[in-house]
């Protein structure tokens, strides 16, 4: 049989269109063992962990001047739009996992096995340069973080940055646990540098309750809506749904019906819960922002380093200004070591090849180090912040490629056979991906030619 008729006899059989090869993160896949006989507490524990990796997606520097524009100029009114964003995340992070533990493969080579060779590359090119993207907005913020913190220029701070890759390499040889542990911690010295922050800034906490409710003037007002979808395209991030995929698949969860059952419930409320810190975060720093500078007049601070250096004279301690850089140095330092993760996903998946870790995150690295070291040497700190909205924009035009597939596949009873998802989960994600690609398409358009 011709190879183009063995991919059409196993597309009409199973869904695929190739069969499944080698399994995904292959030096980790199922290493993590699951208590059969255990108490529900247990097992959540023992499932817990990948949640908080794609957490740290979702609390990256690329959201912070979004957050920080929206709080400074129209105080708490833009929380929905944060709170809204995290829903939607919740329900596409909830798919992906369930798209990893029922297929045994993650969204990369989901795309590879059912779309034709010339479109599974072109989606891997789309995912690449978004990756790239994240990476550098991840390695431009922790090199803000750092100069801000240590007045280390910002070009010694990208190359000090860089070297992350042997953080993962070194926590990953001795097990998939530590990365975890790693990201856990920070994002747990992240969330206290933010209690510590709310608690200075003392926010009207009326006001921040009523900001949750949707308003109509964030539809009218069209500063407000182009900032709201900023936010949009800033928190939900195309390479999480491509990690959570595959990071879901480390825990050696029973093969079988009732097995997949258990490890979706778990995984879906371990990201569930990961991500309503992440929603502590991200809405944290709108209402530092409105508590802080709003209420003071500077309703213009959407850069990092502007908010950074008004924190100590409007709150009156430097411990306001010295706090949020840590929060933004372990959120930087946290999302590169996911990305990396993420990159070698995409790379294995779209292409089914199998290159060394550290072979692979150096690519990665470089793809991403070079333009933030040309533009951070020729324009200085300017050339950053233009770069950073640019990382967004690229993340934004990619989101697309990565929502519409994963609701496709989860929504393919063939693929998918007793976990398909149901019908109003089909047409809740099938809204939730048209509108993701309107709101981006309009972002684009309203970035380049307005």
């Amino acid at each position: 049989m011709s190879e183009k008729a063995q991919e059409k006899s196993n597309y009409d059989d199973s869904g695929w269109r190739r069969e499944k090869t080698q399994p995904s993160l292959q030096e980790v896949h199922r290493s993590l063992p699951i208590p059969k006989k255990a108490s529900s507490l247990r097992k959540f524990m023992a499932f817990a962990g990948p949640g908080y990796l794609v957490a740290v997606g979702y609390m990256d520097p690329g959201n912070w001047a979004t957050s920080l524009a929206g709080g400074s100029a129209f105080n708490y009114t833009l929380l929905s739009v944060i709170l809204i964003s995290n829903l939607m995340a919740i329900i596409l992070q909830s798919l992906s996992a369930k798209l990893g533990i029922v297929t045994g493969r993650d969204l990369a080579q989901a795309c590879r096995d059912h779309f034709s060779k010339p479109v599974s590359f072109v989606l891997w090119l789309l995912c690449e340069a978004a990756i790239a993207a994240c990476d550098l907005a991840e390695l431009i913020g922790s090199a803000i973080a750092l100069n801000l913190l240590f007045d280390i220029p910002l070009f010694y701070g990208i190359c000090i940055t860089a070297f992350d890759v042997l953080i993962v390499l070194l926590l990953q040889n001795k097990g998939f646990r530590y990365i975890e542990a790693l990201v856990i911690s920070l994002i747990i010295l992240i969330t206290g540098c933010f209690i510590f922050e709310l608690t200075m800034s003392q926010p009207d906490i009326k006001a921040v309750f009523n900001g949750f409710i949707p308003s109509s003037q964030i539809i009218t007002d069209p500063k407000m809506l182009y900032i709201s979808l900023g936010i949009l395209g800033a928190t939900v991030m195309p390479h999480n749904l491509y990690l959570h995929s595959s990071i879901v698949q480390t825990r050696k969860f029973e093969v079988s019906n009732e097995g997949k059952k258990e490890a979706i419930k778990f995984a879906t409320i371990d990201s569930t819960v990961a991500l309503m810190i992440a929603l502590f975060v991200n809405a944290a720093i709108l209402i530092l922002a409105a508590s802080t500078f709003y209420k003071t007049g500077h309703t213009a601070v959407a850069s990092i380093e502007d908010a950074f250096k008004l924190l100590t004279p409007l709150l009156g301690t430097t411990l306001a200004s010295t706090f949020f850089g840590l929060a933004l140095l372990a959120s930087g330092q946290n999302s590169t070591l996911t990305g990396t993760i993420a990159g070698q996903i995409v790379m294995e998946g779209f292409l089914n090849i199998k290159l060394s870790p550290w072979l692979r995150r150096l690519i990665t690295r470089l793809i991403a180090i070079t333009p933030a070291l040309i533009v951070t040497y020729l324009y200085g700190a300017k050339g950053t912040t233009d770069l950073l909205i640019l990382s967004q924009v690229i993340l934004s035009l990619q989101l697309s490629f990565a929502v519409i597939p994963l609701v496709m596949f989860t929504s393919d009873a063939k693929k998918m056979g007793p976990f398909v998802n149901r019908g109003w989960l089909k047409v809740v994600a099938y809204i939730i991906a048209t509108v993701i690609a309107l709101l981006n398409a309009y972002l684009l358009w309203a970035t380049f030619f307005n």
